[in-house]
């Protein structure tokens, strides 16, 4: 099975799989060119970096063996892994050399990418689910004890908690100028300041939000277990449109030009024209 998103790059797709694969296949016709084993599945969708020298360009996976996979893109094979202390189920964010991720262990790591050693470790509170999202030295991620937290990497400490009401984040959060948001299983999108973990606004669905957001101009897209994809204002949170698809929407669209693309647990995928009515 294969629950990560692939990653596009330079005409091929990077995807982690169920049978603890990363595999790379080229774009236009699916052929495999190789494949990198880790010892567990993998879930979170891979990101990429070019290697120090320029030279290169490498694939980051994280894998239910609790290892961060760094690979060559060109052949497969490992430059170097980083142990944590549990299963890692989100993708790595990238920032001024260094990787960002959370995992199991309620812990988020921070990675030196140009040799995968420890650069430190911050206590979250509780185990991550999704993935960290990055702002400069900020960090922005939910837990499954109901919190949202920011912590400045710079000084490694937490910068603010936002906790609404007892629920899991199981979304990845969105960053878009002073406004960071996240669906919840509260069934709900919450939309903050990014600098003061205030609420700006938040949506209200009848379904939990485990769908991560996706900003586009000035609207954000997400999916919901009610069965509807949504657009909602980024500046005041009104619904804008939504679409009824049937089928509960856990996974995270995608907006190519004006289309936006979704996959829905009925196993389809669904495309909608961005600017079609309902």
């Amino acid at each position: 099975n294969v629950e990560s998103s692939p990653l596009v790059l330079d005409d091929h797709v990077y995807v982690g799989s169920g049978d603890g694969f990363v595999y790379k296949l080229r774009a236009a016709d699916g052929k495999l060119v190789w494949k990198y084993e880790t010892e567990d599945q993998v879930l979170g969708a891979p990101n990429w970096i070019q290697s120090p020298d320029g030279k290169n360009t490498w694939i980051l996976a994280g894998s239910y063996d609790f290892r961060l996979h760094c690979i060559r893109a060109d052949d497969g094979t490992k430059v170097w892994d980083y142990e944590t202390g549990n299963y890692i189920n989100g993708s790595p964010a990238v920032s001024n050399g260094q990787t960002v991720f959370g995992g199991c262990d309620a812990l988020l790591h921070v990675i030196q990418l140009s040799d995968g050693k420890k650069v430190k470790e911050i206590e979250a509170g509780a185990y991550i689910a999704g993935s960290v999202a990055m702002a400069g030295s900020k960090v922005y991620v939910g837990h499954y004890e109901s919190e949202f937290l920011c912590f400045d990497l710079d000084q490694g400490s937490l910068k603010w908690k936002y906790r609404d009401r007892s629920f899991p984040y199981y979304s990845s959060p969105a960053i878009v100028e002073d406004k960071v948001m996240i669906g919840g299983r509260d069934r709900q999108l919450h939309c903050l300041n990014r600098e003061t973990g205030e609420r700006i606004w938040r949506f209200s669905t009848r379904g939990k939000v485990d769908s991560s957001p996706v900003v586009v101009g000035g609207e954000v897209v997400f999916g919901s277990e009610d069965g509807r994809l949504y657009r909602v204002g980024l500046e005041d949170g009104k619904e804008i449109q939504s679409i009824d698809v049937g089928q509960p929407l856990t996974s995270s669209p995608a907006v190519i030009n004006d289309w936006v693309v979704i996959g829905s647990e009925d196993g389809s995928v669904y495309g909608f024209h961005a600017k079609s009515q309902p």
